[in-house]
């Protein structure tokens, strides 16, 4: 069973946004699938339908108790440029904290269509809805999102060589510099969870993110290893104190021109568990 474990992570962790919520999603299908002994023409496609549809209702419920704004996905690392194709189905950072807009079935129609380009009538077999409630579900997920998934395209030397300028500049205290590295309504994001304290969870404006970001390394960072990589197919930095994953920041860097319009910085200790372990 490894292997679907393998296959069904993206369909659950697209729609849940958590590693964690998405391997239990899992668990509880394979379980259930394991138990009851059924034979299914097409056993790929069974487990499938029962994650996806497993991980509407654990999302539905999430959100019931999810009041936090300030909360964002669970950072998966895709390190690497040979990466499997469970790994290129999983969507962006960008696009997954965009899918936070979105309802629960919204979402499945969402990640199907656009991440594992299902047609609609699969989508509404996978679902148990109409054609049309599909093309209606997509049409309202667009409104919302508005945008397609791009093809994933790896990060190249020249965004991390970008990033390299972003922290010399913050370790230098060079405010002029870093402001022409960030776009003029650049968007900064934080999220703790229940231990960590944030200094700001929101701000926007290259001014004010700047002035932020200098403030947040040299107050509580300065004394952090830093380590450059790629996170749901974006260039991120990792921020490492005595072997301790403490921070990670994604990155959404325009390309032309080259400027970083989007920081989102996770620093909850639960969501940066599985990245720590991948990076030991």
């Amino acid at each position: 069973m490894q292997d679907y474990q393998n296959i069904l992570f993206p369909y659950a962790y697209n729609i849940l946004g958590s590693a964690e919520d998405a391997r239990d999603a899992i668990q509880d299908v394979l379980l259930k699938y394991t138990s009851k002994g059924v034979a299914p023409e097409n056993e790929k496609n069974y487990l499938i339908k029962g994650v996806v549809n497993q991980s509407i209702n654990a999302k539905r419920q999430k959100k019931r108790f999810q009041t936090d704004e300030g909360w964002l996905p669970e950072p998966v690392s895709t390190e690497g440029s040979d990466l499997g194709v469970e790994m290129r189905e999983m969507v962006s950072y960008s696009v997954l904290f965009l899918l936070e807009r979105l309802g629960p079935k919204e979402r499945a129609v969402f990640i199907l269509k656009e991440a594992f380009a299902y047609t609609h009538q699969e989508i509404a077999e996978v679902l148990s809805i109409t054609v049309e409630n599909s093309r209606k579900l997509l049409s309202r997920a667009h409104q919302k999102v508005q945008q397609k998934t791009k093809q994933i395209k790896h990060p190249s030397n020249k965004h991390f060589d970008y990033l390299d300028r972003f922290t010399n500049a913050i370790i230098d205290r060079r405010l002029g510099d870093l402001h022409k590295l960030l776009t003029a309504d650049v968007e900064f994001y934080a999220d703790g969870g229940e231990k960590v304290r944030v200094v700001k969870k929101y701000c926007m404006g290259l001014e004010e993110v700047a002035d932020l970001l200098i403030y947040t390394f040299h107050k509580y960072q300065a004394k952090y290893r830093i380590v450059p990589s790629v996170v749901n197919h974006q260039p991120a930095l990792l921020y490492y104190y005595r072997d301790k994953l403490r921070v990670c920041q994604v990155f959404e860097i325009q390309e032309d021109p080259l400027k970083i319009k989007g920081i989102s910085v996770v620093l909850d200790p639960v969501k940066l568990n599985t990245l720590q372990l991948l990076n030991k």
